[in-house]
This record gives structure tokens, sequence and C-alpha cells, in this order.
């Protein structure tokens, strides 16, 4: 749980870094910070994107998870707890630029969650108490957090909750997950936790408005079809 703990704190200070410097940034500066941080999300989800063997399993999941996501409202379930946190902790208006709290939220949560870091560093931390992978991944998450903050605001901040919670659970239950977590379940899980960082690039750089959090049924479906699979292999 060191490592969690740490990675949460980084992202706390990217944020607060982010918040000192951030104000001093123009519009123009913003808009050129906000593009480069869509071309990166998008060059680092189609990294992860292509770890896929699936890739029918991927399309499908996509599919699937996200009918499941758009009927159960998530994004939107997600947007009002995002909302609500702001209510209980801020007197202000709407933090830096046109993007509100629950956006930096939302964004930051799936960022810094769906990687096959946070997963492999996870379990590495809680099978062998070995915290290189966490370490690093808290760098990187650190440093998104800082850019991420210039243009969001403060809500980036509150993605240190879900990254605690998830990273931390995951530390704690990695005994019981170690023999599910085979190289081709990461590289599946991977492939799709890219497939929606990329959905996130294309709403930094405004090319679409995606409901990212409503495929993350997705995730669920992924897992559970490459469990399946062995299964499915003895019946054919």
């Amino acid at each position: 749980m060191v490592a969690t703990v740490i990675n949460a704190l980084a992202i706390v200070l990217g944020t607060g870094i982010g918040l000192l410097f951030g104000r001093r940034l123009g519009t123009s500066f913003r808009t050129v910070v906000f593009t480069a941080i869509g071309v990166a999300t998008i060059l680092i989800g189609t990294s992860m994107a292509l770890q896929t063997q699936r890739m029918l399993l991927l399309v499908i999941s996509l599919v699937l998870g996200g009918l499941a996501g758009t009927g159960l409202h998530i994004e939107d379930g997600i947007y009002r707890l995002g909302e609500k946190i702001k209510r209980q902790v801020m007197r202000g208006g709407e933090p830096t630029g046109h993007h509100t709290f629950a956006e930096g939220f939302l964004v930051s949560s799936v960022l810094f969650c769906v990687g096959a870091l946070a997963i492999l560093g996870s379990l590495q931390a809680g099978v062998e108490g070995d915290y290189q992978l966490l370490l690093t991944k808290s760098v990187m998450d650190g440093a998104m957090s800082i850019l991420l903050t210039a243009a969001y605001g403060i809500g980036v901040g509150f993605s240190a909750l879900p990254v605690l919670l998830y990273q931390g659970a995951l530390t704690l239950l990695a005994g019981l997950l170690v023999p599910f977590m085979t190289p081709l379940m990461i590289s599946e899980i991977s492939g799709v936790g890219g497939a929606m960082v990329v959905m996130i690039g294309l709403n930094l750089l405004e090319l679409r408005t995606i409901k990212t959090a409503d495929f993350l049924p997705a995730l669920v479906l992924i897992v559970t079809f490459v469990a399946l699979e062995p299964l499915v292999l003895q019946l054919l």
C-alpha cells in the first residue's frame, strides 16, 4: 500500500503545481497545453491498444460494454459524483478554463487507472513487495496531473481517491489475483483500456464528444471473455 499512497500523493502534488502555474497561462497557452496533452494521450492509448492479441474480443467488448454503460448512464453518474464532491469542497466558481470539475475528475481517474502499470505494479507490490513499477507510475502520473490540472483544474487532484482505492484493492488482493493475471489477460485489459484512453484524447482535442466512462463495462467483459476462452476452445 505504501507505493499506492505515494502514487496518490504524487497526483495531489502535481495538481498543486498545475494550479499554481496554470492560473498564469493565458487562453492561447492553455490551448497549446490542451492540444499537446490530447495528442500525447492518443499516442499512449494507441500503444496500449496495440498490445491486444484478441482484436475481435476487444471490438466485441467495446461494443457491448458501451451499450451496457450507456444504458446504465455510468458517465452521467460519475459526473454527478464529481459535482457533488465539488459542492462539498469548493466555494468558488469553476476551475481554470471552460472545463468542469467533474470532467477533470473523470478524465484523470480513467487515465490513471486503466493502464497496465496500475495492474502489474499493484500485483508486484502485493506479492513481491517490489514498488519499482508503482513508483515509476507515480512519477508519470504526477507529471501528467500537472498538465491536466492546467487544462481542467482542481478536479484532477480528486482522482487520487479512485487511484488509492483501485490500486490499494489490487495490492491487498494480489495473492488471489495473480493466478488469473496471465500475460494474455493483462494484454487484453491494456488493449481495452488503451482504446478508452484514445477516446479521452479525442475528447481533449475536441474532435468528438465521447462518454468514455460508459465504456467501462468493456473491461469487465474482456476479462470474462479471456477467462472463458480456454473453456470455449475445449468445447470446440
